[in-house]
């Protein structure tokens, strides 16, 4: 693949009844390689005449979709999951060339997708209701799944594939069209990712681009059902109070501000490789990062040698080269991740490595977004930097002098996305797993997914549940069905009312 042609391809255009479209806008918007500063293409804020036909086609393409059989829809879903298969290289090269994360990575989030589809191909198939026992003898009571309609996604660029197909698998498995809104900071690999839809229906799955005014006329759309999105508090706040206008649902995956636990029972030097990838993993720009590390005093200064010491071994660069981390999204996450890091130190943390810029890239990458990934200690509950998502490669290190202690700061904040203990103490274990105030706890597996198994947080984390069968329901109504084959008196209740059960002195 020429991959300057393939993102000239798609520069201008957006994704509608299953062809690219160069849309009529006159703003365009570039795309830069955060790896070396320099633009690979443009996307368009479509206008809001392409959003309304879009909106239009996929409400029609959805009643076909709907129409047809489970077996059908499974079936044409496990054709989408082989396409992605085929595309895997193409997709994998062009998503690190516009996020800048490590090609390993880039191709895991493509398999994740393709375990994704398969997962709820099937799933959805599975169950479009229940058989209730009847509170009246001699009638059937039960219920439908049915879906919400015409979807919209609302994407961030962190893992723009993977968690567009978390919902999108969902929502087509349920029965409902989907409307992509990529995030500004990976629209041309999204663009590229509608080519794996072929084999359903024209105008089911559609991408426009643009910015937060695209997005919102998609929210407030009256022809739009659900909204599935994933980014910061503030724009998910404005999302919900949007949808609540209408009543329409959404789902709001907004942020997290993970803790990671050590304890003396764990295997420190298991734990700093753990604690090295999961602070570290896409640059740290992930909602489960690892952004607050306690660590508890009996094994503290073992912990951070052990953690600076696999750091140092990670690799920087170009993620198309032989690379651990890659650059951060755009400039305006470096600067802002460069800011946090200041008030740290500004506020009394010491920083044990990292901190700056990487000093020793090559000449072609001096443009890029690059941040040492860094580590710092003599951090206190008080500081901003353990107070707030930082969505990006620091790792802040506070020394607690008790699991109670660690378990109360981790629940201390406003987040509760996810969490990880390393300890192999069985009442550790049972005490984390049922005080740790998140939707998520890992025991010595950071970070992990499972398509089977429901993602998503509590408090300012968000709204709902993806993946598992709680995932697939989130893109489903339920409809209770009442039958009285006889169409038989309901002497019982109806009028007129029985004497005998009026008030006695009447």
């Amino acid at each position: 693949m020429n991959h300057a042609a393939e993102f000239e391809r798609l520069t201008g255009t957006y994704f509608r009844e299953g062809k690219y479209v160069v849309s009529e806008t006159s703003q365009h918007q570039p795309v830069l390689d955060p790896a070396t500063g320099q633009q690979v293409g443009s996307f368009p804020s479509v206008t809001p005449d392409e959003v309304d036909a879009v909106v239009t086609a996929a409400n029609q393409a959805q009643k076909e979709w709907w129409s047809a059989s489970a077996l059908h829809r499974a079936e044409a879903m496990h054709a989408t999951a082989r396409r992605l298969r085929e595309l895997k290289p193409v997709v994998a090269e062009l998503l690190t060339r516009e996020t800048g994360k490590p090609y390993k990575e880039s191709a895991d989030e493509v398999d994740w997708s393709i375990s994704a589809i398969d997962y709820y191909a099937e799933l959805g198939r599975h169950s479009v209701g229940s058989v209730l026992g009847p509170s009246i003898a001699g009638q059937m009571h039960y219920t439908l799944k049915e879906p919400m309609g015409t979807v919209v996604v609302i994407l961030p660029a962190n893992f723009p594939l993977l968690l567009l197909i978390w919902e999108a698998a969902a929502a087509l498995a349920a029965g409902n069209s989907v409307i992509v809104k990529p995030s500004e900071w990976a629209s041309l690999t999204t663009l590229k990712f509608m080519e794996v839809f072929d084999d359903l229906p024209a105008g089911l799955v559609q991408c426009v681009t643009g910015g937060g005014s695209v997005g919102a006329q998609l929210v407030e759309h009256r022809h739009t059902h659900m909204v599935g999105f994933t980014g910061s508090v503030p724009t998910g706040q404005r999302i919900a109070k949007a949808c609540a206008e209408q009543f329409k649902p959404c789902l709001i995956e907004a942020s997290g501000n993970d803790a990671f636990i050590v304890t003396p029972s764990a295997p420190i030097e298991v734990a700093a490789r753990a604690a090295t990838f999961a602070a570290f993993f896409n640059c740290g720009q992930v909602c489960t990062s690892a952004e607050r590390i306690y660590v508890h005093e009996d094994v503290h200064d073992r912990f951070v040698e052990l953690f600076v010491q696999e750091t140092r071994k990670l690799r920087i660069g170009h993620g198309l080269d032989h690379v651990d981390v890659g650059p951060m999204e755009h400039a305006g996450e470096r600067d802002r991740f460069e800011g946090i890091v200041a008030r740290a130190v500004e506020q009394g943390a010491k920083v044990e490595m990292g901190g700056g810029r990487p000093a020793d890239l090559p000449e072609e990458l001096s443009g890029g977004y690059f941040v040492e990934p860094t580590i710092i200690t003599g951090v206190t509950p008080d500081m901003d930097v353990v107070n707030n998502e930082v969505f990006g490669p620091l790792a802040p290190i506070v020394k607690v002098s008790s699991v109670d202690e660690a378990i109360e700061l981790t629940n201390r904040s406003a987040f509760g996305l996810g969490a990880t203990v390393y300890t192999t103490d069985a009442a550790e274990i049972h005490k984390a797993t049922n005080e740790i105030v998140s939707g998520m706890v890992w025991i010595n597996a950071p970070i992990l997914d499972n398509d089977a198994g429901p993602f998503g947080g509590r408090k300012m984390s968000g709204l709902g549940r993806q993946l598992g069968a709680e995932g697939l329901d989130t893109f489903r109504h339920t409809k209770l069905v009442m039958v009285d084959p006889l169409a038989s008196e309901h002497d019982f209740w109806w009028f007129p009312y029985s004497t005998d059960e009026a008030w006695q002195q009447a």
